[in-house]
């Protein structure tokens, strides 16, 4: 039996993303969940990712790889450049949740819309996006458009409020090639957003996912 451990900060992903692997991957899981809400407040809060979160990060995978995961998945996307990081201080593989999606953004398109609600997600993303163009020696141009208003109502829990916020954030998609969701807790909206611009719209959890089920494969 193949046994994954997944390290959230948001509940909603830590809610969702299991059921999402068990409904995709049709062989036998063992999944360890991890939840850490303050891996991803405590940047929103300062500004930064400090030195003593990255090595809680660092603590939180190696207690990960204790468990004889197979596959360690970091399911938040402002943890993505502590991960790309971190990565070569474990023996065991580690996937961040954007991976997949950014190498397929840039692959379809150079003029990207990147759509956020966390403050502490807005930098990560355009890192990792503009990494890699640089892998794909790629010219790409990034708007990111935020909202914290957003982000608030999916603390308290107001998900209608909160995707009624990110439709707006979508509104004037004329000039883009593509929209990228920069968090796991929006990519329900992808077909509405897909639909209301008329753009590919890529998101990270599905894609993630694939990439798990193909490493389980090998």
């Amino acid at each position: 039996m193949k046994r994954i451990a997944l390290i959230h900060t948001v509940k909603s992903v830590l809610n969702s993303f299991e059921v999402q692997l068990r409904e995709t991957i049709s062989f036998d899981l063992k999944i360890h969940n991890i939840f850490d809400d303050f891996l991803a407040s405590d940047p929103a809060e300062i500004g930064y990712f400090s030195e003593a979160n990255e090595n809680r990060l660092l603590y939180t995978l190696k207690s990960s790889e204790l468990t004889g995961a197979d596959v360690i998945v970091v399911t938040c996307s402002t943890l993505t450049p502590a991960v790309t990081k971190l990565r070569s201080q474990l023996k065991t593989p580690v996937i961040a949740i954007d991976d997949a999606m950014a190498e397929q953004a840039v692959m379809a398109g150079s003029n990207i819309l990147v759509l956020a609600t966390a403050i502490s997600a807005e930098g990560p993303i355009q890192i990792k996006l503009n990494s890699e163009a640089t892998h794909q020696e790629k010219q790409i141009s990034l708007k990111v458009r935020r909202s914290d208003k957003a982000f608030a109502a999916l603390k308290r829990g107001d998900m209608e409020t909160h995707d009624q916020l990110v439709l707006e954030l979508a509104s004037d998609a004329a000039g883009y090639d593509v929209v990228v969701l920069a968090q796991a807790s929006m990519a329900h909206l992808e077909k509405a957003i897909s639909e209301k611009t008329g753009l590919p719209v890529f998101s990270s959890p599905d894609l993630c996912i694939k990439r798990i089920q193909a490493l389980l494969e090998q």
